[in-house]
């Protein structure tokens, strides 16, 4: 499987199954199809939308999620499979009597992982990152100092600019990495239920209405990637959410990745990273396989190893 991610951003579609493939329908004529056995997720990200209950069910076989955005592109749910791995009740009593001292352990490793990360994006786009490492440094079991909200306070400005302020109902930048965001929760929500967890039980998210704590905390670290993603399109010119702009940032689960184990897609990276939290549930270990991991270097990817974004729409008037 490729994992590959498939965005339905037109109103109207109609979404069957035939032959193995993902059939696109509009106004009664077919519009494209996908080999099923390609699909990581399925965004279903646009208005009067209808679906055969064959193609719902071949794409839970295949482990395949299928994500439905609300208005601001911020996913409002998710379909997948109950049966997501062959051991998957034995990993769930493990998760749910994993103890808080491990929790606290794990959590302070994924948010080393993120301010790392942070600090390598910062740095591949030429903005001081030296601070990042010496954060990372000083983050304790739990976090009880909220260095994950430190670096924040550093990275936005420096990233985006002084007049920046991340607001998850606003538009311009903030919608692109909301898109972003969702293209990137679907991949960590699959792997997350890939690998036999329940996404509710979280290690340090636990809103009683996000059913997704887990997937949440796990997708901590991979968030850079697409806030990089974003701030070349903002390069680029573009300050919305649009076809071109949406198909660039569903690269960003392809994007490959140097690991010890060779060059790897981002959403091979993101998978080995819930299996390796799926086992230390079960062995009582507090080490996970992350990029800018314990033991790991940091990386983001320079302009020549990443696809050119789109060129924006001119914003001059043209002559009638």
């Amino acid at each position: 499987m490729t994992g590959r991610i498939v965005e339905i951003a037109e109103d109207g579609r109609h979404l069957s199954l035939s032959r193995g493939f993902l059939v696109v329908e509009g106004q009664g004529r077919e519009i494209g199809r996908v080999p099923l056995d390609d699909i990581g997720a399925v965004v279903a990200n646009a208005h009067g939308l209808t679906y055969s209950n064959n193609l719902l069910l071949a794409l839970a076989e295949r482990g395949a999620v299928v994500v439905l955005c609300g208005p601001n592109h911020m996913p409002t749910a998710f379909l997948w499979p109950v049966d997501g791995h062959h051991v998957q009740a034995q990993r769930m009593r493990a998760q749910l009597n994993v103890p808080v001292p491990q929790t606290k352990r794990l959590w302070q490793l994924l948010v080393r992982a993120k301010v790392r990360q942070q600090g390598a994006v910062l740095e591949a786009r030429g903005a001081p990152a030296g601070a990042f490492e010496t954060l990372a440094r000083k983050v304790r079991s739990g976090d009880p100092d909220n260095i994950e909200a430190q670096a924040a306070r550093r990275y936005w400005p420096l990233l985006f600019g002084d007049d920046f302020r991340r607001d998850t109902d606003a538009a311009g930048v903030n919608g692109l990495l909301n898109y972003g965001y969702a293209i990137l929760r679907s991949t960590v929500a699959r792997a997350v239920m890939g690998a036999g967890l329940h996404p509710t039980l979280g290690l340090f998210h636990h809103n009683r209405a996000n059913p997704l704590c887990l997937v949440d905390d796990l997708m901590e670290p991979f968030r850079p990637f697409v806030d990089l993603a974003v701030a070349r399109l903002a390069d680029a010119g573009h300050d919305a959410v649009t076809p071109e702009t949406k198909r660039f940032l569903a690269l960003v689960p392809s994007l490959d990745l140097p690991t010890a184990e060779g060059t790897t897609p981002l959403s091979t990276v993101v998978m080995r990273a819930a299996t390796s939290l799926a086992q230390a549930y079960e062995n009582g270990e507090a080490a996970l396989d992350l990029p800018a991991g314990e033991g790991t270097k940091a990386w983001a990817p320079m302009p020549l190893e990443w696809p050119a974004p789109p060129p924006a729409p001119s914003k001059v008037p043209q002559p009638a």
